[in-house]
């Protein structure tokens, strides 16, 4: 009989991927409706950032033992795309920003190929082309993912800086050069966590190299 454990995990992957696939749909019909990018936070932001709220629980998977991620890694996407949100939602002139539309398609696409993945994984079968897929369409997905944050974010320095709903961080620094200096380290950031994707890749899939002929 399957553990509780693992019965809980395959539902947790199961409804995360069935619900990033809806918004996919959301964001890329969107698109094919109004012939245009600037729809996709109307009609997916809401469900995105429900989701990513929800997703917080994965770095307690990791903190708990649950799963084998750990926390580091977790806490460092968590905490970039919960940022990008926090931002996007409270600076409503860079909402119909197309930075929102590259973003949010290059997480959904991740995420639907992410968490099936791992579904399939608490069943103890998963077939080879989805564990190939999913360490390998990182590497074109996530630089647009990074991109787009990085992107939308700069696009909100001048509004952030006139509005007075961000809060001070300590010692008198604004939320405004906070941004500003996050920008500066962001990149930074974003390359450790492909490395790191990078390095799974060679964990998952390994390297076979042909053997040479006599």
């Amino acid at each position: 009989m399957p553990k509780l454990s693992n019965l809980y995990l395959l539902a947790y992957n199961s409804l995360q991927a069935v619900a990033w696939a809806v918004c996919l749909a959301l964001s890329l019909s969107s698109f094919v409706s109004t012939k245009a990018v600037n729809g996709a936070y109307a009609s997916a932001g809401d469900l995105i950032y429900f989701l990513q709220m929800v997703q917080f629980l994965e770095v307690i998977h990791g903190a708990i033992g649950l799963v084998p991620s750990g926390v580091v890694f977790p806490l460092m996407q968590w905490t970039g795309r919960a940022h990008f949100l926090f931002v996007l939602r409270q600076t409503h002139e860079v909402q119909e920003s197309p930075s929102v539309f590259i973003t949010f398609v290059a997480w959904s696409l991740s995420e639907v190929i992410r968490y099936p993945h791992y579904a399939f994984n608490c069943t103890g079968s998963c077939p080879s082309w989805i564990t190939y897929l999913r360490y390998t369409a990182f590497i074109v997905l996530y630089p647009p993912g990074m991109a787009g944050e990085t992107w939308l974010m700069y696009q909100a320095l001048p509004f952030v800086k006139k509005t007075s709903v961000f809060p001070n961080f300590f010692a008198g620094l604004s939320y405004y050069n906070f941004l500003r200096v996050l920008l500066v380290c962001y990149p930074f950031l974003c390359l450790k966590l492909y490395l790191h994707m990078f390095k799974q890749r060679r964990s998952k899939l390994g390297e076979h190299p042909k053997k040479k002929k006599r």
